[in-house]
């Protein structure tokens, strides 16, 4: 059974930095494109970074671009995604995901994380 199991949120204050992990097991994801998403209360998941699985090709939200740094290492068969200069609004909660190209669409994604609550206070 593939499972992806996201860590590392928590709560930091506005201007900090916290680096996200999420663990692939189950599948060998080293071949998949592996994105990070974020859902806010009363808002719509959204794309927030992904990357190919070369590590050749990433993809960044224009909100995040220049602060987030996505990252993976095939070999450990995880995915990180590295944020600085932490914004109130980047609270929300994080899921990691995978598909078979880079993509920003939600919908290309087959397999999910639970998620991991990052909160960002003023």
């Amino acid at each position: 059974q593939a499972q992806l199991v996201e860590s590392g949120g928590g709560l930091v204050q506005a201007g900090g930095s916290l680096r996200l992990s999420c663990a692939a097991s189950g599948h060998t994801f080293s071949r998949d494109a592996m994105g990070w998403f974020r859902q806010a209360p009363g808002k719509e998941r959204e794309f927030v970074a992904a990357i190919s699985w070369s590590s050749g090709i990433t993809y960044y939200a224009n909100s995040v671009k220049g602060r987030f740094t996505i990252s993976r290492d095939n070999a450990k068969n995880s995915v990180y995604l590295q944020m600085n200069s932490l914004k109130p609004e980047d609270t929300a909660v994080y899921y990691c995901a995978a598909s078979k190209g880079a993509t920003i669409r939600l919908d290309d994604y087959s397999y999910w994380g639970q998620g991991t609550q990052v909160t960002v206070s003023s």
